[in-house]
């Protein structure tokens, strides 16, 4: 009697590592299958689409010199290259500039995601563009410094 208690508590014991070792694959596997997703996104112009709420800080170079600056402002991107400055507040050495939407410019994304962004007479800046184009991230490369992100709005 006595071993066949100890043989049905070790099968049961057996059994139940099993289970624990197969949900833990399935587990790794699922995360490694999202990971992989992830990883192979593909990007293009037509990722960036719609209107983006960003903020972002740095600073202006204003004749040689470099004066803070705050932005907050609301771009449409239109999926072909092409974006417009729907409305914005900047702020450049505590002067405040209201509504500076009513202008445009051009942005590339590339299959890896990162792109360009260039303002007509402005600056230029770099883009990362996050999973489904939910929201990127941008560093000012002319024109003075600045970083920032950018929301997708429903």
């Amino acid at each position: 009697m006595k071993t066949k208690l100890v043989k049905s508590t070790t099968s049961y014991l057996l059994f139940a590592c099993a289970l624990a070792c197969l949900v833990a694959v399935i587990a790794m596997g699922t995360s490694g299958t999202a990971a992989a997703a992830a990883d192979s996104q593909v990007c293009s112009e037509h990722t960036l689409r719609g209107l983006y709420l960003s903020s972002w800080d740095g600073y202006a170079n204003i004749g040689g010199n470099l004066v803070p600056k705050t932005v907050m402002e609301g771009k449409r991107f239109n999926g072909d290259g092409t974006w417009f400055n729907e409305f914005g507040t900047v702020n450049i050495g505590g002067t405040t500039i209201l509504n500076t939407g009513g202008f445009g410019g051009t942005y590339t994304v590339a299959a890896d995601c990162t792109g360009t962004l260039s303002v007509p007479n402005g600056p230029t800046l770099n883009l990362y563009v996050g999973p489904g184009g939910q929201k990127y991230w941008f560093t000012q490369t002319t024109g003075g410094l600045g970083t920032g992100t950018a929301t997708r709005e429903p």
